[in-house]
């Protein structure tokens, strides 16, 4: 349950202090001797990824990017390796952090990396996650205690630790773990199948001031036993085999001052256990997660919402049984609420949707999936002032939404929205993208994936045109060789417009609204399946200087043209996914790397025509990449990949199915 927060990796910092400064003191290699402080400034105009690659051209422009203007919810990111260990000294030099550590194990190396974190970020570490991980329980008992300062813990999934039941069981070894996690405001225990009452009341025992807590997935005994009054399963005293209702209701009320948010998705919650959850006395939650718990009623969302009214965010996804009386009674209800999901609730109707006009707080709205939605209900929801506030809106398979529609939403939500998934709504077209980007500036993350009537005159703004006649003299009807000239039958209009040709200029023809470029802050695009987009657009329109990531999967018509226009006007790629793009070659590749120096994931899946030399331009430019899919790339083999692997240090994961005949999957 760890926030979104920077993803780097610490490495790029870690080589500034094996840097030789042949010519300078600080290893400055002839740069200007300029003041620290105007360096910092200088530095303030720059992207974040700008300046981590900065940090690493000397040691004054590394000491600039540390100032704590740049270092707020900063998170290093690394598997536990030989080369971690000796980095960890230095990011103890720096301000706070947050670590994610990935495939720690109860080897002496991982044991070593936590003993190492504990020496050297133990009074600065705010934030720490070991997803994967399969620890000790004496690797991590010897760790927290040195963690004063740590604020989000994410155990989620390590099984390891709750497996014998024993964890915390010393009386000493929870005094010295409380003393450290005091101060804990996260905590998520999501997805561990053998969590207990006794585990759960002596971790939570030592974390008295939470107010994040995740339970997601993990296996609740919900049910009570109508004989004795308490959940099945669980005895009068702590359970040793699962954790209670009675044990998560007693934390609740302990905890009901500072407990802001809880995350029961993916549980077995019953619509009567979680009545008992919302009535705890004093708790005031802000944020509830219920997603996919799929025996809940619009009763007992009612209840819900009855006794806990400050919800700011509420995410219903999945929860099946739901109906149109729920999302209203939502809307009646929060009048505050700030954030909304109910994708994969299919028996939500227009009815409930017309009701959003309650909501005038409203900044994220995810109705994917909700597929007897039509459009013009949701318009009238979305209609006034509500509209102004509105950042987010996920509509993804929606497949009654039409062009008017997204038209209108266009329109009231252009002063604000940022976030828009249309993906499968696979009746728009051109004049869908059309009025988005002439009304939608502020869009960051547009995904348009799997709407196949978008052509490539939507993207470049132009009027689609019409199929002309051949023949320049036939101005008539058009008649059948069996009845000759009698002007009975008149050729049908054509249902598919006319295809530029690919690697030629659009003809100048008349302008319907603005093309793709307008959306200047664009960092994320996804364009998946958009089958009749071809070279003629997506090499002119995607020149985006802020583009992080990018999906030109299934798009069959794009050549080594498209690949290298994009890699040259999108300089911030960070992500890049090409599958299935048959056309694409070893020198669309060779032309492309030279300008992808940020890339770190590279999906090539199912692209025929590459060969080894592509993987040696990936060697010799990407050198950032952690992660590769080239699967069912018959020209490329394994000793190619094998060779990529030992060249490049940061990458962690090779999809190489079926390359040379061999089904494989490579993991560092």
């Amino acid at each position: 349950m760890l926030p979104n927060i920077v993803q780097t990796d610490c490495r790029s910092a870690f080589d500034v202090y094996e840097m030789e400064g042949d010519e300078g003191d600080d290893g400055s290699a002839g740069t200007p001797d300029l003041p620290l402080e105007m360096i910092v400034h200088i530095f303030s105009f720059l992207h974040s990824w700008d300046r981590r690659e900065a940090s690493a051209v000397c040691q004054s422009w590394y000491q600039a990017s540390q100032d704590p203007r740049f270092q707020k919810n900063v998170s290093f990111q690394f598997p536990a390796s030989a080369s971690a260990v000796a980095g960890i000294r230095h990011l103890g030099r720096g301000s706070r952090c947050s670590l994610v550590i990935s495939q720690l194990d109860g080897s002496s190396l991982s044991k070593t990396l936590l003993t190492e974190v504990g020496q050297w970020l133990g009074p600065t570490l705010e934030g720490l996650s070991l997803p994967g991980a399969s620890l000790t329980e004496s690797s991590l008992l010897a760790l927290l205690p040195r963690l004063s300062s740590l604020r989000r813990l994410d155990l989620s999934g390590l099984d390891s630790l709750f497996m014998s039941g024993a964890f915390l069981s010393r009386e000493e070894q929870r005094e010295q773990v409380r003393s450290a996690l005091c101060g804990l405001e996260e905590l998520d225990l999501s997805h561990l199948r053998y969590l207990s009452d006794l585990t759960f009341n002596r971790l939570t025992h030592c974390t008295p001031r939470l107010r994040r807590l995740a339970l997601a997935g993990c296996h609740i005994a919900f049910e009570f036993d109508p004989y004795r009054g308490y959940p099945a399963g669980g005895g009068a005293r702590d359970s040793s085999a699962l954790l209670s209702l009675r044990n998560l209701r007693r934390l609740l009320a302990e905890q009901s001052s500072t407990l802001a948010a809880l995350d029961l998705s993916g549980t077995s919650i019953t619509p009567q256990s979680l009545r008992t959850v919302a009535q705890v006395e004093g708790l005031r939650l802000e944020e509830l997660s219920l997603q996919g718990c799929k025996e809940l009623t619009d009763y007992s969302v009612e209840v819900l919402l009855q006794h806990q009214p400050g919800l700011l965010r509420l995410d219903l996804s999945g929860c099946t049984e739901l109906t149109s009386r729920a999302l209203q009674a939502v809307s009646r209800a929060l009048k505050g609420l700030q954030h909304l999901s109910m994708c994969r609730d299919w028996r939500i109707t227009d009815k409930g949707v017309a009701e959003l006009a309650s909501l005038p707080s409203l900044k994220s709205l995810e109705l994917s999936e909700c597929t007897h939605l039509t459009g013009a209900p949701l318009v009238k929801g979305l209609s006034g002032p509500r509209a102004a506030h509105l950042e987010s809106l996920a509509l993804r398979s929606c497949t009654s939404i039409r062009d008017v529609e997204m038209s209108s939403l266009a329109q009231l939500c252009g002063g604000s929205l940022q976030q828009l998934d249309l993906t499968s709504c696979v009746y728009l077209t051109d004049l869908s993208v059309n009025a988005i980007a002439t009304y939608l500036h502020r869009l960051v993350v547009l995904r348009l994936g799997w709407c196949k009537e978008i052509t490539d005159w939507g993207l470049l703004g132009q009027k689609t045109p019409t199929r002309e006649r051949e023949s320049e003299g036939e101005t008539g009807p058009c008649f059948t060789r069996t009845f000759g000239n009698m002007g009975f039958f008149r050729p049908p209009k054509s249902p598919f417009p006319v295809r530029p040709v690919a690697g030629e200029p659009a003809p100048p023809v008349e302008q319907s609204g603005a093309g793709l470029l307008a959306l200047s802050q664009l960092q994320v695009l996804d364009l998946t399946a958009c089958c009749l987009l071809t070279d003629t657009s997506i090499a002119q329109v995607l020149c985006h200087p802020e583009l992080q990531r990018l999906s030109l999967s299934l798009l069959t018509e794009i050549s080594d043209a498209s690949l290298a226009a994009v890699a040259r006007n999108c300089p911030s790629l960070t992500s890049l996914s090409l599958s299935h793009c048959r056309r694409i070659t070893d020198a669309g590749v060779a032309k492309a790397t030279p300008y992808l120096g940020r890339l770190q994931h590279l999906s090539l899946s199912h692209c025929e025509n590459l060969t080894d030399r592509s993987l040696l331009c990936l060697v010799q430019h990407c050198r950032r990449l952690r992660t590769l899919d080239v699967s069912v790339c018959k020209g490329i083999s394994i000793s190619a990949v094998d060779r990529l692997h030992s060249q490049l240090t940061f990458l962690e994961n090779v999809n190489c199915r079926f390359v040379g005949g061999v089904d494989l999957t490579l993991t560092l």
